[in-house]
């Protein structure tokens, strides 16, 4: 399968408009076997002047990839433990993100089980950290081109996406899990008949 990039222009947007724009598409880790990943399926967005945003206090050596350009990987750790994967979005300078929360592991599976032992294939890819632990993303991928196929991490696009949204929906907007502040924001949004969904 040949896989295209999104466009840059898919980033330009609000986060909230990215993250449902997401759903459907495939997040993708070039391994020497070739491209492993799936469709994403659980998105949330964090905005400009957004309290649980990491850009809330300005940049600093953390946070600086989300300051620009779009369509860029922001990658944080978590609890010292994991990592967690997110798209750059709005121009350079408005700091936005998606947090991807989900996919459905479709290529290279064999290669994301021996990255990260589950006890089902469910328990692959449901949540952020798990799928930064199945498709070996860490910090080292912090600031990569999610709009170029020959990147070690890029997001593709599903031609047959319209399908997937049908098969998979409806989509679900609801409040952000695993956060204190701004926790109410109906920031969260998933795809309702997928088994890889973190939380309903």
């Amino acid at each position: 399968m040949i896989f295209q990039p999104l466009p840059r222009s898919l980033y330009e947007p609000s986060a909230d408009k990215v993250a449902q724009s997401l759903l459907g598409h495939y997040l993708l880790r070039n391994t020497p076997k070739g491209p492993a990943g799936g469709r994403i399926v659980e998105t949330e967005a964090y905005l400009i002047g957004d309290p649980a945003c990491h850009s809330y206090g300005g940049p600093s050596a953390r946070n600086q990839s989300m300051f620009g350009p779009p369509g860029h990987a922001y990658v944080y750790l978590i609890y010292g433990i994991y990592y967690c994967f997110n798209t750059v979005c709005r121009p350079p300078g408005h700091a936005e993100a998606v947090l991807v929360r989900a996919i459905e592991p479709e290529f290279e599976v064999d290669w994301m089980q021996q990255q990260r032992k589950a006890d089902t294939l469910k328990l692959l890819t449901n949540g952020p950290g798990r799928l930064c632990l199945a498709l070996n993303i860490n910090r080292k991928l912090d600031g990569v081109d999610l709009c170029d196929t020959k990147s070690p991490l890029f997001i593709a696009e599903n031609p047959k996406r319209k399908k997937t949204l049908k098969e998979l929906g409806p989509m679900v907007t609801t409040t952000r899990i695993g956060i204190t502040k701004a926790a109410e924001h109906p920031l969260r949004f998933y795809l309702s008949a997928s088994p890889f969904v973190s939380k309903r």
